[in-house]
């Protein structure tokens, strides 16, 4: 009974400590040296971007660049940074610098925060974590600076090598484009493949998710010696990639990329299919997609990236989960098979539950948005899939949206960083298992 009162206080400090930091980014982005005018931002507006931020989605109701001040932007990106890779990893590594001591409940801790599959060699994988986010984002902001120095001299385009690169790697989709024009994102570089490309790849390695990272370091390019889940994330992946850019290039080549060269439909077709792994970045005009490329975006959302990483979604492993159970029960199988392993059944309740919570809160949301402001039944629905996943990609109604349509999107980006289902474990009684159950009655089920 201990253990569950535990594992309820971890998940109600990790709810309690985003929302601490959210606030904390809100009333900072609201003083008037956040803001380019020099203006009280409304803390409505401040707290949907604060939230944005650290849930690493990427929704905005004003551009980045062309409203918020110096200040207000690196607010934002230490908000992206701490949302990415989560307040309890910064504050472990810290720890481990000053040479303190990790008890047993610190590393129960970032376990659940981490989502490992046991909590041996948590604190060792904290440091991978945080030495591979910097090398990976210090890489990314180099390349991405060969392109951006030129165009914007040497302190800007070195700023936004940096400033790109992290919410890139953190699946954030925040950008300072606007620049060249408001909310226009990286439609300026739909042809440009170190852009493209760098951009894909750090959205990619943050999205696969730590315990992913580490397999890969210990095995190196064995992939039978992976460990289940990690294999299950980079084969699913690679599909979704591969297979998302296939269709949105069979769906848009007539269409959103008829003007394009072949290379840079490709390029269009592979950025349109990670992009929603959680990333929100966008080098195409969503709002212009056919009605066919916006579904496989939803769908590519509410999938999102791996377990444990910067991305959001339901996530690979759980999509995986219920497809295979569903596949189980057509043929009549015993148990969830893959990969010559059978899956834990705490894995496939798990799985079952995520899906129906996140499903549920988006059409929830979906319905109370539509009651309160006539908007597009297919643009709202992106809208709140998008908020619900992370993702942060919009067809633009955002800034159209009122205010309690801004709260309801808050409480979804919040549920979705947390995961649904933890944010429901926050307000959920626990029970324990009573020693005699009830009695089983069948029922008709389909």
């Amino acid at each position: 009974m201990n253990r569950k009162k535990k594992g309820g206080s971890y998940t109600r400090s990790l709810a309690l400590g985003f929302a601490i930091i959210i606030l904390a980014g809100a009333l900072l982005l609201m003083l008037p040296i956040a803001s380019r005018e020099r203006t009280w931002t409304p803390f409505l507006n401040t707290l949907f971007t604060a939230t944005s931020a650290t849930c690493v989605t990427g929704l905005i109701v004003a551009d980045t660049y062309q409203h918020w001040s110096l200040f207000g932007q690196l607010i934002i990106l230490a908000l992206i940074q701490t949302g990415g890779l989560g307040f309890i990893t910064i504050g472990a590594y810290i720890n481990v610098l000053l040479k303190k001591k990790i008890g047993l409940r610190s590393r129960t801790a970032i376990h659940e925060s981490i989502s490992t599959i046991e909590i041996a060699g948590v604190v060792r994988l904290v440091m991978k974590i945080v030495k591979g986010t910097l090398l990976f984002e210090g890489v990314g902001a180099v390349l991405l600076a060969i392109r951006f120095v030129p165009k914007f001299g040497i302190v800007r385009g070195i700023y936004f090598g940096i400033f790109h690169s992290i919410s890139a790697f953190c699946n954030a989709g925040f950008d300072l484009m606007g620049i060249r024009e408001a909310y226009s994102s990286l439609t300026a570089y739909e042809g440009d493949v170190l852009i493209n490309l760098t951009i894909m790849a750090l959205i990619l390695i943050g999205g696969a998710g730590f315990l992913v990272w580490d397999d890969f370091i210990r095995n190196k390019l064995h992939f039978k010696k992976y460990l289940l889940h990690t294999k299950i994330v980079l084969v699913a992946s690679a599909v979704l990639v591969f297979g998302g850019a296939v269709l949105f290039f069979i769906f848009e080549k007539d269409g959103l990329f008829a003007d394009m060269t072949l290379k840079e439909q490709i390029l269009a077709s592979l950025f349109a299919s990670v992009t929603p792994r959680t990333a929100g970045f966008n080098t195409t005009d969503l709002g212009a997609m056919s009605n066919a490329s916006k579904l496989l975006t939803m769908l590519l959302m509410f999938v999102g990236g791996g377990s444990g990483s910067t991305a959001g979604g339901v996530k690979i492993t759980t999509a995986v989960v219920m497809i295979l159970m569903a596949w189980a029960t057509i043929r009549r199988t015993p148990g969830v098979n893959i990969f010559g392993r059978r899956l834990e059944e705490d894995s496939v309740r798990r799985a079952s539950a995520i899906v129906t919570c996140n499903t549920l809160l988006i059409m929830v949301a979906s319905l109370l948005i539509l009651a309160l402001q006539p908007l597009d039944f297919a643009d709202l629905f992106l809208e709140t899939v998008s908020a619900m996943s992370t993702v942060g990609l919009s067809t633009g109604i955002t800034r159209q949206l009122v205010p309690l349509s801004k709260v309801i999107l808050i409480i979804l980006m919040y549920c979705g960083r947390l995961g649904s289902l933890t944010f429901a474990l926050v307000f959920a009684q626990r029970s324990v298992v009573p020693p005699v159950q009830q009695p089983a009655e069948k029922i008709v089920v389909g």
